[in-house]
């Protein structure tokens, strides 16, 4: 194991893995800083229009009584506003998310909050860091009062 050639051929090759290691690691912040652009929200569609009266009555079908907007109050997506429609809102790092967080404390699915019997609850989906209402860590769907925030991570939610 003392051949110069042997010592030689160690060199390069740990020279080789240094270069893969930092060739992932350009990738990997060059991905973060492509999907680090405007936050991104699914909007639900629009109900259809059945005329004046039936406006009024698919109006009062889809939007319970209650809150009407989810708003994010701390965070990089503060001032970001979901119109509560009675679909459950699902909260994460995942494209597929109604609202897609870019926090490091964020999992990829976190939380939802859901309609059920007429009241909104917030339900941690097994999120590695917690999902907190007021100072309260969650334990299972716990009823969602309107004003109390709802902090994942460091972004920070409030139904009004």
């Amino acid at each position: 194991m003392n051949s110069p050639l042997a010592l030689q051929l160690l060199r390069f090759g740990f020279l080789a893995l240094l270069w893969l290691f930092v060739l992932g690691a350009v990738r990997v912040v060059r991905s973060d800083l492509r999907t680090s652009g405007q936050p991104r929200v699914a909007v639900p569609p629009p109900a259809r229009r059945r005329g004046a009266r039936g406006r009024a009555d698919a109006a009062a079908v889809a939007r319970p009584r209650g809150p009407a907007q989810l708003v994010v109050t701390e965070g990089g997506l503060a001032g970001t506003r979901i119109g509560l429609t009675g679909a459950p809102v699902l909260i994460g790092r995942a494209d597929d998310s109604t609202l897609v967080l870019t926090d490091d404390y964020a999992s990829t699915r976190h939380a939802r909050i859901s309609l059920q019997d007429g009241a909104w609850f917030v339900e941690d989906l097994g999120s590695t860091n917690g999902t907190y209402l007021g100072q309260r860590k969650l334990e299972g769907p716990t009823r969602l009062e309107p004003g109390v925030p709802v902090r994942i991570g460091q972004t920070v939610l409030e139904l009004r």
